[in-house]
């Protein structure tokens, strides 16, 4: 019995050497390869897209989408069944992404349309920094992350802010220029505000007399001020320092990130 867990767990080790890190020349391999599947299935719902291809082409690339799902569905698999904590994984931001990667496929033969959601494959290509060991970008891609963690409740105390500011300059647009200049309601004119708040100006409303002109003045000024604020909150984050990691992953949670000197996993305390 205790060779056939020895045995069993030893193969669910390798399984996961190959799937979750990029230290082998087989999970170099893997990455590799799963990079290419990626972007193949990605453009093919791009081109399936296209009326004038999906005309002539609309079976081959429906077989080559369900190859792919196909594909996705066992990898997908396999990373549940050769880690030691399952769960974990399932709900891992990265466990969501794969499974709602090959999701709308499915999802196609009942109703239509969501195969075209497949496009969320895009996100899986962070994982494959791995491949030639970019460390280097994967501190980035951590360094941003912790950046906007960090800045989570200031940014959000700014957003509230901001939509008090769209909220009253809309209702004063509405009061000030009316039905008559294209301001029908308190929403309308708040969606006006927002748009000319962040300084997209749509046009497909604008404001007829002098007040309600000063006013647009007024939000276009703020417009720059609301596009500087996160920013700078964001970048005040960016500049602390930041660990180096490296790209081994824990075989019980699947999860990267810890540092190159690493005996135990730092989200559930197993051994690396």
């Amino acid at each position: 019995m205790s060779n056939h867990q020895d045995n069993t767990s030893s193969w669910q080790d390798k399984v996961h050497e190959v799937i979750f890190e990029a230290d082998t020349f087989a999970g170099k391999l893997f990455d590799v390869a799963l990079l290419i599947a990626i972007i193949a299935s990605v453009l093919a719902v791009m081109l399936e897209s296209v009326e004038s291809i999906y005309n002539r082409h609309g079976p081959i690339l429906r077989v080559i989408e369900w190859g792919f799902t196909v594909i996705f569905t066992l990898e997908y698999v396999a990373r549940i069944i050769s880690v030691r904590k399952p769960r974990k994984y399932i709900l891992s931001f990265y466990g969501i992404i794969d499974l709602l990667s090959v999701i709308p496929t499915y999802l196609s033969l009942i109703i239509v349309g969501p195969q075209y959601f497949a496009v969320i494959r895009t996100v899986r290509l962070l994982r494959v920094f791995r491949i030639l060991k970019l460390t280097r970008y994967l501190g980035e891609a951590s360094l941003l992350i912790n950046a906007m963690k960090a800045s989570r409740a200031k940014i959000i105390v700014f957003l509230g802010a901001v939509l008090s500011v769209v909220i009253i300059m809309g209702t004063l647009m509405f009061l000030i220029e009316g039905k008559e200049s294209g301001f029908t309601s308190i929403p309308t004119s708040i969606y006006w505000a927002i748009v000319t708040l962040t300084t997209v100006g749509y046009g497909d409303i604008a404001p007829a007399t002098v007040p309600g002109q000063i006013l647009a003045s007024i939000i276009m000024i703020l417009g720059y001020g609301v596009i500087a604020v996160p920013t700078g909150i964001v970048s005040a984050e960016m500049v602390k320092p930041i660990k180096k990691t490296n790209t081994q992953a824990c075989p019980s949670c699947s999860k990267e990130g810890h540092e190159d000197n690493a005996e135990y996993c730092k989200y559930c305390g197993e051994k690396l």
